[in-house]
């Protein structure tokens, strides 16, 4: 819970409209939760106002520095919003984004998502209508959604693929492992033996570029073979290449007839996708890391993107993330949100509010929940035939049970930090 949300004024006096058209409804509470029903860590954030039962719900999850998200939420985010009209959500969310001063970054981002999702949800709610309805409604009747698969064999890969597309799937996101190798999002390929996969989790294990490039691309042309044109396939590299093997990876998957390659290159090296989208038909999904939307706009203005990888949570919300949808749409990219389950129901049902009415829209991530996420998360929305569709309740249909998701705390809060402790062939650190 905020450790100040007792305070009977805001920090920052209220805009002068507010005072002037005695607005009814004000915020009196900003309150946090942590939990993780799935294993990963689920912070959400609830608005509070004085009309009985009213309240938004949003999510600021970072899974990386969660307690530092919270502590912003806390300490600095909540007494600034208490006694404000929350329907002024373009207005707060510049304050909060200038409160900080040194504007940017994934901390100050995913705090300032959680506020704004769980404001446009509350607006939603007070107008009784869902939370797309306010984005211009629906431009479809359901988004579609992609799954994950994994394995060591294209032809088991293959029969994954299959099972998926018999369940509706169209578009699958399939990784390969590499013997020997830390190769990401082969889970359920890791090795039998319990001291490898216990070597595997601890990342002690090392990422050899070189196998992968003469692994992956190989294992991906034979699963294309395998399972034919009737199925788009995805393959996320995970930033892990310089520019240079960048390069060679998109030579070597041209008859794989790829969907979209995903993280090609890391943020610090976005310099490089112009050269590479202009040398290469292969399309380029990069995003998900971004927490500043002008770092999308860099890349829109060639465009040298196909795909926008947005994260709600981290880029500050909604209300950038509706700005950036639009500027895809005139520059000619397609969206294609990211959304693990380390993103929550909430952010989910967010982010499908926005992508069910933008003609921008390609494909989205679509995390498969444990049951217990169900019971703390009610109305989470979950892929039916390959698709998502909003529940068609007010906001963004996704509500949130204190007493449930107080039975999955939170593992120790340095159990992330595995994701650092990945280094190449040489020893040297490499990004995960």
């Amino acid at each position: 819970m905020a450790h100040r949300d007792d305070r009977a004024a805001p920090l920052l006096a209220p805009a002068p409209w507010v005072e002037e058209r005695g607005a009814k409804t004000r915020i009196t509470a900003v309150r946090t939760f942590l939990t993780a029903p799935h294993g990963c860590a689920h912070l959400v954030v609830r608005v509070e106002t004085d009309e009985p039962g009213l309240y938004g719900l949003g999510c600021a999850s970072d899974p990386q520095r969660t307690l530092a998200v919270r502590a912003v939420l806390d300490e600095y985010v909540a007494p600034m919003l208490v006694g404000r009209d929350p329907d002024d959500i373009e207005d707060i969310h510049r304050l909060l984004l200038n409160s900080a001063y040194w504007r940017g970054g994934s901390i100050g981002g995913n705090a300032l998502g959680g506020v704004d999702v769980a404001l446009w949800d509350l607006k939603a709610k007070r107008l009784g209508t869902p939370l797309h309805s306010l984005f211009g409604g629906r431009v479809r009747h359901r988004a579609a959604a992609y799954t994950h698969v994994d394995g060591a064999d294209p032809a088991e890969i293959a029969e994954r693929v299959l099972a998926a597309r018999e369940r509706g799937f169209g578009h699958v996101r399939v990784q390969v492992a590499v013997p020997g190798a830390d190769t990401y999002g082969t889970a359920s390929a890791g090795p039998a033996d319990p001291a490898a996969a216990a070597a595997a989790r601890e990342r002690r294990v090392p990422w050899d570029s070189a196998a992968y490039l003469r692994t992956v691309p190989r294992a991906l042309a034979r699963v294309r073979e395998l399972v034919g044109d009737e199925v788009e396939l995805l393959h996320d590299v995970h930033e892990r290449l310089d520019p240079r093997q960048a390069m060679t990876f998109l030579n070597r998957v041209e008859d794989a007839g790829l969907f979209f390659v995903e993280d090609l290159l890391a943020p610090e090296d976005a310099a490089h996708f112009a050269r590479l989208h202009a040398a290469s038909p292969v399309p380029l999904a990069v995003g998900e890391l971004f927490h500043d939307p002008q770092q999308f706009v860099a890349l829109l203005n060639g465009p040298d993107i196909d795909f926008a990888r947005l994260r709600i949570p981290a880029l500050g919300g909604l209300t950038p993330a509706r700005k950036l949808a639009a500027l895809c749409e005139l520059r000619g990219v397609r969206l294609a949100p990211h959304g693990p389950a380390d993103v929550s129901p909430v952010a989910q049902a967010a982010t499908l509010a926005l992508t069910i009415g933008s003609h921008a829209f390609g494909v989205q991530e679509a995390a498969t929940f444990r049951p217990a996420v169900l019971d703390v998360f009610p109305g989470t929305i979950t892929p039916d035939g390959g698709g998502l569709e909003p529940s068609g309740k007010p906001g963004h249909g996704v509500d949130f049970d204190e007493r449930a998701a107080r039975r999955h705390p939170l593992r120790e809060p340095l159990e992330h930090e595995r994701w650092a402790l990945l280094r190449g062939t040489d020893g040297s650190v490499q990004r995960p």
